[in-house]
């Protein structure tokens, strides 16, 4: 009988451990897969990317993504508006 509940006890502890160590994981996966979104969206918005020498380029970039993010938001509203509400 002693020995039945040492190895449940065993395998309980492994199963917490295991549960510790896949919780670790997924919240560094999660917290890093959102730090590279965020920061990939940062430099895309920011042009950096283009050529800082030519700032009409730099600025043309900056305002024609702006642009593009203010007309996508628009056309999610407007396509939510016009056929779920």
């Amino acid at each position: 009988m002693a020995g039945h509940e040492e190895r449940a006890r065993e395998r309980e502890e492994e199963a917490r451990r295991a549960l510790k160590r896949v919780e670790a994981e997924s919240e560094t996966l999660l917290g890093s897969t959102f730090v590279r979104m965020a920061n990939k969206a940062q430099t895309h918005f920011s042009a950096a990317d283009k050529e800082k020498s030519d700032a009409a380029e730099v600025w043309g970039s900056r305002i024609g993504r702006a642009a593009g993010l203010v007309f996508a938001i628009g056309l999610v509203i407007h396509l939510v508006w016009t056929y779920l509400l």
